[in-house]
């Protein structure tokens, strides 16, 4: 171990023994790289600052620690009080108040991974919120007639989505907006996108997403920016990132989620082909309900016909006629004389009926006045002024009485 030169006087201040001491431990080899194991407790935030105070405990000691700004924003997790880590750093000592502590520079949840601990703390925060809640999730237009996609230009992704557009629905459109799936600026390079489409209504719907990778390869899909983005896009938007078993914290805020981004191009369009069935299936049952509706309006048609034919007059006066035919026929061969003398008597008859008949009187130029539908046969039965009818053999008029 290498100790700076440094001359202790017999009277020193406090100062000069917390510096000596600093040195010490500043120039140990063994403590300017430590990794400790404990619970957090005192944990405080500082937000405006981002640097982290807290301590690390077991069952018999405590130790002071801190992690700046610029340590703490590598964090893929969110340190919580009780909260168990394995922490990596220096042990120093804060010569303001002569404590000696932890610098933390790394620190990773003990027992289980960073990046599955961050992951179930922002799925629980923002399930809390109700942003994965169905009520929320808008519907996917059922005939888009463009479709926005967000992922890699260069992955094999961006081609199987195309590919299948195309082949499904070729006459959509495709806005395809290229940017980052992994990195440092990926993230920041989805939410620009999400909100993009989202102020300009640039598509009916929405893809977003890449290929299957690793954990940390999908991470930016994990953005809590990129999370608020989607839940707040005017724009439906289907997620579809890495493979059927990966979920992100994109998938369960989007309004669907695909198990891959074929799948996600096959949800977001329908099948021409399967389109062109339906309609034609359409077509064919609608033509077989006309050609039914047409046949039973003819047997209705036909049954309404013979209807009409049994009670028909014409078909009853021929009956009438073939029936008194008939008769006669028997009579004529019975008796002639008897048949000529009731020819005689119906002629008789025939005539006596004509000369009561009303019309025979009207054809001689007689009228007949009836008033309020009954027949006047007095000049008594009207008085000055009123109004009746005349009937002639050619047509009817209105009279008034002028005269008493």
């Amino acid at each position: 171990m290498i100790t700076p030169e440094f001359s202790i006087p017999k009277v020193i201040t406090v100062s000069q023994l917390n510096f000596y001491i600093k040195s010490l431990l500043d120039n140990d080899a063994h403590l300017n790289m430590v990794f400790i194991t404990g619970e957090i407790s005192n944990f405080t935030n500082h937000y405006k600052s981002g640097h982290l105070y807290l301590s690390l405990k077991d069952e018999k000691s405590v130790i002071r620690a801190v992690m700046f700004a610029g340590n703490a924003r590598q964090l893929k997790f969110k340190p919580q009080e009780g909260m168990k880590v394995i922490a990596r750093g220096r042990v120093s000592l804060y010569e303001p108040s002569g404590q000696y502590q932890l610098y933390i520079e790394d620190m990773q949840p003990d027992g289980v991974g960073a990046l599955t601990l961050a992951f179930e703390q922002l799925k629980k925060s923002l399930s809390e919120k109700g942003m994965f809640a169905q009520e929320h999730k808008k519907a996917i237009p059922k005939f888009p007639r463009t479709v926005g996609v967000i992922t890699s230009p260069t992955g094999a992704a961006v081609q199987d989505i195309r590919n299948i557009l195309v082949r499904r629905f070729p006459c959509v459109d495709i806005v395809m907006y290229p940017v980052l799936v992994q990195g440092e600026n990926a993230a920041e390079q989805l939410v620009q996108a999400v909100n993009t489409f989202s102020k300009y209504r640039a598509a009916d719907v929405i893809i977003i997403g890449r290929g299957g990778g690793s954990a940390e390869d999908l991470w930016a899909f994990n953005d809590e920016q990129l999370a608020y983005a989607v839940y707040n896009c005017t724009v439906p938007v289907i997620s579809a990132v890495g493979h059927e078993t990966d979920f992100t914290i994109c998938d369960f805020v989007a309004d669907l989620r695909a198990p891959t981004p074929s799948a996600a191009a096959e949800l977001s369009v329908p099948d021409r082909k399967e389109l062109l069935s339906f309609y034609d299936g359409q077509r064919q049952y609608l033509n077989s309900m006309l050609d039914a509706k047409l046949q039973l309006c003819r047997k209705n048609l036909l049954r309404l016909q013979k209807t009409a034919e049994g009670v028909s007059p014409d078909k009853h006066i021929h009956l009438f006629y073939q029936n008194l035919n008939a008769s006669a026929q028997r009579m004529g061969n019975a008796s002639s004389a008897y048949y000529s003398l009731i020819t005689e008597r119906i002629k008789a008859t025939g005539a006596k009926l004509e000369s009561l008949n009303p019309v025979s009187v009207l054809n001689r130029g007689y009228s007949i006045a009836e008033k309020d539908g009954r027949m006047i046969h007095s000049a008594k039965d009207l008085k000055s002024k009123d109004t009746f009818q005349l009937s002639f053999k050619d047509g009817k008029i209105k009279a008034k009485v002028i005269g008493e």
